[in-house]
């Protein structure tokens, strides 16, 4: 349906110079439905169907603000299948959930209770390239308010040695010099991947096999993602729960995976992601994030006298400071200026 839509939207365009709308789209939706070609979209309800195309028009929108590209069509292989259905597609009573069409509930093994009280809003069935079935529901969370506020800050210093490096040691966070151990999730599971994929290699396009050997590549990427994703959260947590201000630095992770020979290791450190979670937990429970300017030498500048060592070679750890003449580990000294920086510009 979003391939359709959009293939008409385009064409209309293209030929007739006319701009179409979400309404315009949803009257050939109804057309479709009755040709024998697209029959078969009365097999489900109407409303995720109607919801592809108001994703379809909200892309639009944002295109025609110039806040993103054209809208491009999507693959059935490459994208997330899904499906999204709105409060009168759905019936939620004693804890099961029975969609529209459907004669029984569904067998779901939740991941955790709903708050208690919770009235579904919108659920969203999903599958990712490993096959597997996911169900989101949408609910308004009122444990979710803003923690009791606490005097302590700390600033973050992303790595690779190191995943972080903060300015002050945090119990149950980091070791006893403030770093937090990079667990390489992709590399550990590196040499199973490599032979999955030569597997895949070898497989005949189109065939059976190669779409199980597909599946058993996309399998060990989702479990090295589900388990560095699980770490990241409960680091996040942890530091908005102790502390009131994080201050990090504001990297562009997107140009920096232009580095070939580092490219690997800083997508499977996910920096991006750790700041969205950071960002979005201290948004919920009432904590500040700082982003420090990424130009600023945090990891060149003496903490101690603001002395900036130039001469420093990134193969450099530890330097001693001529001004001062005291030692520091480079990536706890640049936590400690990220922190300055970001109370700086508060």
């Amino acid at each position: 349906v979003y391939n359709r839509a959009l293939e008409a939207r385009t064409r209309a365009w293209a030929v007739d110079r006319q701009r179409t709308t979400y309404v315009q789209s949803s009257g050939w939706l109804t057309e479709w439905k009755r040709t024998d070609e697209l029959a078969f979209l009365n097999e489900v309800s109407s409303v995720p169907l109607q919801q592809t195309l108001r994703h379809l028009q909200a892309g639009f929108v944002a295109f025609w603000d110039k806040r993103s590209r054209y809208p491009r069509f999507k693959s059935k292989r490459k994208s997330r299948a899904s499906a999204e259905y709105t409060r009168s597609a759905f019936r939620w009573r004693d804890g099961q959930l029975t969609l529209a069409k459907m004669n029984s509930p569904l067998a779901i093994v939740w991941s955790r209770p709903l708050p208690e009280g919770a009235e579904p809003s919108t659920v969203t069935v999903s599958r990712d390239a490993a096959g597997r079935w996911f169900v989101s529901l949408l609910v308004e969370d009122p444990t979710v308010t803003p923690m009791t506020p606490v005097d302590a800050e700390v600033g973050v210093d992303a790595g690779i040695t190191s995943l972080l490096t903060l300015s002050r040691p945090m119990p149950g966070v980091s070791d006893e010099q403030g770093k937090v151990a990079n667990p390489r999730y992709g590399q550990a599971d590196r040499r199973k991947l490599a032979k999955a994929q030569r597997n895949l290699s070898r497989k005949q396009e189109g065939s059976a096999n190669r779409a199980k050997a597909r599946l058993k590549v996309a399998r060990i990427h989702a479990r090295i993602a589900d388990r560095r994703r699980d770490h990241l959260h409960q680091l996040t947590t942890r530091l908005v729960r102790e502390t009131q201000t994080v201050a990090i630095e504001d990297l562009s992770v997107r140009n920096m995976l232009r580095n070939r020979r580092l490219a690997r290791v800083i997508s499977d450190a996910a920096w991006g992601q750790f700041r969205r979670m950071l960002e979005y937990k201290a948004d919920w429970y009432g904590r500040e994030v700082i982003p420090v300017d990424r130009w600023l030498p945090t990891s060149k500048t003496c903490s101690g006298c603001g002395w900036i060592n130039t001469a420093l070679a990134l193969n450099v750890r530890v330097w001693t400071c001529p001004g001062c003449g005291v030692e520091h580990d480079r990536d706890i000294n640049a936590a400690t200026n990220i922190l300055a920086a970001g109370l700086a510009e508060r």
